[in-house]
């Protein structure tokens, strides 16, 4: 493993990890809010990633796409929490709302990594030849850059209206009862689905244009 490539992963994986970590945990915060306590109770409302890890999702599959990608792209995802929707008052209306809270709170990471970004951007002007800014300034912008990127591709794709895909979940808790409880049966065939979409690139249809609209709520890019 060359110089570069431990450059690019120690720039990328702090936030991917951070992203899809904030990402479960918002989806628990609201669900216990809302009356469910499952992932409180098994500890999964923690900002520590060992709690999070899916050894497919952020491990296999981060490092097999950097690797395929030839270093240029780098994804994941966390271990699911558990949401017992029966705790909710309105367990349909419980779920769309606790699986919004996930491509929400990514699009706040978003806009928030922008606003620091600008912030160390101006540092840099202020300060361009300086050890500091070599050392720590510029890697933070290179970090804040990506944190950006991932977590509006991480929103948008989570976004797709598959369950178990968080929009899925939106999308059920909108529909009437009976059509609901339709939709939700291809749950078990959400993740076929999805890796067709994916592979036939009919999924771009949705992502692109769902990204392109997000990076409009971001500022300063």
């Amino acid at each position: 493993m060359d110089a570069n490539t431990i450059k690019q992963l120690i720039i990328s994986v702090p936030a991917l990890i951070l992203a899809i970590t904030i990402h479960e945990v918002s989806h628990g915060y609201v669900a216990n809010r809302l009356g469910d306590p499952t992932a409180k109770l098994l500890g999964r409302l923690t900002l520590n990633p060992i709690k999070h890890i899916d050894p497919v999702g952020t491990i296999i599959m981060p490092i097999a796409l950097y690797y395929m990608s030839g270093g240029q792209f780098i994804f994941g995802y966390a271990k699911p929490v558990p949401i017992n929707p029966s705790n909710f008052k309105n367990p349909k209306k419980g779920m769309a709302i606790s699986a919004a809270a996930g491509p929400i709170t990514n699009i706040l990471l978003a806009i928030a990594s922008s606003v620091l970004r600008m912030i160390i951007m101006l540092l840099l002007s202020m300060f361009p030849d300086s050890g500091i800014a070599n050392a720590v300034l510029i890697p933070l912008t290179l970090m804040l850059g990506y944190s950006i990127f991932i977590n509006i591709f991480l929103a948008a794709l989570n976004l797709i209206p598959v369950p178990p895909l968080d929009g899925g979940r939106v999308l059920t808790g909108m529909l009437p009862y009976n059509m609901a409880i339709t939709y939700s049966k291809i749950e078990p065939y959400g993740f076929i689905i999805l890796i067709a979409l994916i592979f036939t690139g009919a999924a771009k249809y949705f992502i692109y244009p769902v990204v392109s609209a997000l990076y409009l709520l971001v500022p300063f890019i």
